[in-house]
């Protein structure tokens, strides 16, 4: 059994840019630069324990959509 000490986690907020958000009015997620950006970190050697989704406000009267991604990876 691995213990604590052999692993370590970091914590992301994945959100797209306000500017394109604000230009292109989506303020959702873009799944393909997600998946774009879960996959550069696999190859590192992080892997994902969990992620909840967030709405976060922006300039006050718009929202947009971002997720809080926790990962693990052997040391």
């Amino acid at each position: 059994m691995q213990q604590q000490n052999d692993v370590e986690y970091k914590a992301i907020i994945y959100q797209e840019g306000m500017l394109g958000s604000l230009l292109l009015g989506g303020a959702k997620v873009d799944p393909v630069k997600f998946s774009d950006f879960l996959n550069s970190n696999a190859q590192n050697g992080w892997r994902v324990v969990t992620m909840e989704k967030d709405i976060r406000r922006m300039l006050l009267l718009f929202k947009r959509e971002a997720y809080v991604v926790l990962m693990v990876r052997d040391k």
